[in-house]
């Protein structure tokens, strides 16, 4: 009896201090989602008016030089501001374009050393791109930063979400659950951003806020160094079981639903964020304020279509797709009424639906991808979310190059007109997930296979089938299997011979 209760204080003891580890670990990603966001959005308020200024001292240099050389006032150079428009686009898709060339890599690699090597070196490359910034003084350098950090962003992101995923991975409820927390920061940081670097740029200078971001950036991986001590016990990896290279699993018909669910539903995001304020001024003669501050408000629905999604999912869990379905029914009604506003107030509330419904499909379709590499595949969660880093990259990657074409021939009602269109016909496609999302899963693979305790303590399944191993050789399971009964081969044998099997 008192060996029972002491095993059973031992793993009461065990499982809290697992949960206060699974804590700390959530915590440190969404602080790192919440990084990856902000250097993404701070630069916003930032760079045109910095690469602005730059241009001008330029030409102020050439006038000087030429009024030097005796060549009149006509001769030095001038920097026709279309051109200026292109840098500014191509340098701001420039992150999602690298990061979207990683993403198939960065994925198996994930899949094979695990999860927290990957967001060490991802918050490393941050931390470096963010220094870049804040020292930068040339269109050249500032490109090379954005670029850096879409390669963090491949590997940061990527094993962020996974990690998530896996270590949540027992309860499908505590997944959504944590996945949305996760998505709340990522939305936070995405909003808070510009105005964040707006007033730090106007009061101290553009260093000012990427230091800041470094600092934060540094303490997270610090955190992360001290929690996970990633290079301390790298065997624990041996056991786990060899997850799907990324274009099996982008070949999974359902999979490949969720992701261009994720890429539709988050072009109206990416293609206004470059075009709005342009439209703004000319249409509404908006301020500077206003053009900052026309996101803001929709973090709040957005933190709303989170918490909303994550509820109903606790209560009808197969319901997810649904859900989705519903996010990008409001996606695109409210992208075709962006158009119709003709002051600030009224643009706020389509801004306010497109957030909430990007909300509904992230919250539900982010827990569905870990969902169907559980039911459909091994139980490793790198490759399956590194493709829906990649739907994403692929909206914001075209965002700020195509988006200004599309608004300069055709037009910005156009534009909304046909995003709109694209997620209202998109929709129907993710009632294919309405007979997969009623599966009951057991445990995970990855939590049947390890060789791992039970949260009680007691011995995991693996451990239980090697320690029967012995017994059943002398039994001769593993050499004749064809006198077993029916019914002790389903229940009990058929395990012990996949271990049996395995250890010869």
């Amino acid at each position: 009896m008192e060996k029972e209760r002491r095993a059973r204080e031992s793993g009461k003891f065990h499982c809290v201090e697992r949960g206060q580890q699974r804590s700390v670990m959530l915590v440190i990603v969404c602080v790192a989602l919440l990084l990856d966001n902000m250097l993404y959005m701070v630069i916003v308020p930032i760079i045109p008016d910095y690469l602005a200024g730059l241009e001008s001292e330029a030409e102020a240099e050439a006038k000087a030089q030429a009024q030097a050389r005796g060549n009149g006032t006509g001769a030095w150079p001038t920097i026709a501001p279309v051109n200026l428009d292109v840098k500014i686009g191509v340098l701001f898709a420039s992150k999602a374009i690298l990061q979207l060339a990683v993403n198939p890599l960065s994925g198996p690699f994930i899949d094979r050393v695990g999860y927290d090597v990957p967001l060490l070196i991802g918050l490393t490359v941050m931390f470096l791109s963010t220094c870049v910034f804040a020292f930068a003084e040339s269109y050249g350098t500032l490109f090379a930063a954005r670029s850096l950090q879409g390669l963090g962003s491949a590997f940061a992101d990527t094993s962020g979400i996974a990690m998530i995923a896996d270590r949540y991975g027992d309860e499908e409820t505590e997944r959504s659950r944590a996945l949305g927390l996760a998505l709340a920061f990522i939305s936070f940081g995405s909003l808070v951003a510009p105005p964040f670097g707006g007033i730090l740029y106007e009061l101290a200078g553009k260093r000012v806020p990427f230091l800041v971001l470094a600092c934060v950036c540094l303490a997270d991986g610090c955190l992360l160094l001290a929690v996970t001590k990633p290079f301390s016990n790298r065997t624990a990896r041996q056991n786990v079981p060899a997850g799907e290279p990324v274009h099996r699993l982008i070949m999974d018909p359902y999979i490949a639903v969720v992701a261009g669910a994720l890429t539709v539903c988050n072009i109206p995001l990416a293609f206004l964020e470059p075009t709005i304020a342009g439209w703004m001024e000319t249409t509404m003669h908006a301020t500077k304020w206003q053009m900052g501050m026309a996101w803001l408000p929709s973090f709040f629905p957005h933190v709303l279509g989170v918490y909303v999604t994550v509820k109903l999912a606790e209560r009808y869990p197969s319901m997810q797709w649904f859900y989705g379905a519903v996010g990008m029914l409001i996606i695109g009604a409210s992208s075709c009424v962006v158009p119709a506003c003709k002051t600030f107030a009224q643009l706020m509330l389509p801004l306010c639906g497109i957030c909430f419904g990007i909300a509904l499909v992230d919250t539900a379709l982010l827990p569905t991808l870990a969902f169907l590499v559980d039911v459909r595949h091994a139980s490793v969660y790198g490759s399956v979310y590194a493709i829906a880093d990649i739907s994403y990259s692929v909206a914001y990657a075209l965002g700020p190059v195509v988006a200004g074409n599309i608004v300069h021939t055709m037009g910005f009602a156009q534009l909304n007109l046909g995003m709109g269109l694209a997620n209202v016909l998109y929709a129907p496609t993710l009632l294919a997930l309405r007979h997969v999302c009623q599966i009951k899963p057991s445990r995970s693979e990855r939590r049947i296979l390890l060789d791992e305790e039970e949260e009680d303590g007691s011995a995991g399944l693996y451990d239980a089938i090697r320690m029967e191993e012995p017994r059943a050789k002398r039994k001769g399971l593993c050499a004749d299997t064809s006198t077993a009964n029916s019914e002790t081969y389903n229940a009990y044998t058929l395990p012990i011979m996949l271990s049996c099997t395995i250890h010869s």
